[in-house]
C-alpha cells in the first residue's frame, strides 16, 4: 500500500525546510503527495528537536526571501498600465491598470505583514521607549543637580 509518508526520515524533513525556506508555505508543500500531511509534519515538529530548530531557520528564510519578493512585486511595472480604446475597438492611449496596481499593494502588505509575525525583530516596527523622568521626580532632581558636591561618601 502506497500513500503519503508518515514514517520521520531526515531527507523528507530537510525537503520540506528547504522548500520553506525558499519561500513556500506550508499548505502548498503539503498539497504534493508524496510528502506528509500537515498534521503528520507538526507531530514531527514535536517528536524530534533537530527538525523543530532546523525548521524555526527555514521559517526565518521564508521571512527574508518574503521581504525580497516585496521588492520584485514593487519593481514589477508591466501591468500597471492596459490600452485605453475607443467603442471602435481602436488604440488612442494608455490607462492606469488600477486592479493591478491594488493586487501589488496587497501583495506587498501582505507578505510585510508575514514578514513582521515571522520576525519581529527584523521586520516588526520600531517602538520608540522614552525614559525620561516624570511628575515631581524630575522636580527633585532639578534640585539637587550640583548640591551633592562635597558630601562626604557614605562608603
Amino acid at each position: 500500500m502506497t500513500g503519503r509518508p508518515t514514517k520521520f526520515t531526515i531527507k523528507t524533513s530537510d525537503i520540506i525546510c528547504d522548500r520553506i525556506a525558499n519561500g513556500e508555505s506550508l499548505r502548498s508543500i503539503c498539497l504534493d503527495e508524496a510528502l506528509p500531511a500537515k498534521s503528520t509534519v507538526f507531530a514531527w515538529l514535536t517528536q524530534h528537536e533537530a527538525f523543530r530548530t532546523k525548521y524555526a531557520l527555514a521559517r526565518e528564510a521564508q521571512a527574508d526571501v518574503l521581504v525580497d519578493e516585496m521588492i520584485d512585486i514593487a519593481d514589477d511595472g508591466s501591468n500597471d498600465w492596459m490600452e485605453k480604446k475607443n467603442a471602435d475597438g481602436e488604440l488612442i492611449g494608455w490607462q492606469e491598470n488600477g486592479e493591478a496596481l491594488r493586487r501589488s499593494q496587497l501583495r506587498i502588505s501582505t507578505r510585510q505583514w508575514i514578514a513582521e509575525k515571522m520576525r519581529p525583530k527584523k521586520y516588526g516596527a520600531k517602538v520608540e521607549v522614552e525614559h525620561g523622568v516624570t511628575n515631581g521626580v524630575a522636580d527633585l532632581l532639578e534640585a539637587l543637580n550640583g548640591k551633592t558636591r562635597g558630601l562626604p561618601n557614605s562608603t
